[in-house]
């Protein structure tokens, strides 16, 4: 981290690694889901795809959240004294 704030790189590079690893939560929730079904456990089967569908909201989020964070820095100049 930056004395001044942070550091844009490290904390988009950050982000991904978390969403990469929502990403794989959610694979496997969605498996879970559909073994689920053809069990028919519909209650369980209802509620990991509803899980699967949060997830998919969180990492919408993290999304925006790296986006938003992409254009803090775009209108900052550094002057070298």
């Amino acid at each position: 981290m930056c004395e001044g704030g942070i550091n844009d790189g490290q904390m988009r590079l950050t982000v991904g690694m978390v969403d990469d690893s929502l990403a794989l939560a959610q694979q496997w929730l969605e498996q879970l889901h559909h073994l689920a079904d053809h069990a028919h456990r519909t209650e369980t089967s209802a509620e990991l795809a509803q899980v699967t569908v949060m997830l998919g909201e969180a990492r919408e989020k993290l999304e925006s959240a790296a986006d938003a964070l992409g254009g803090a820095g775009d209108d900052i100049t550094v002057e070298r004294l």
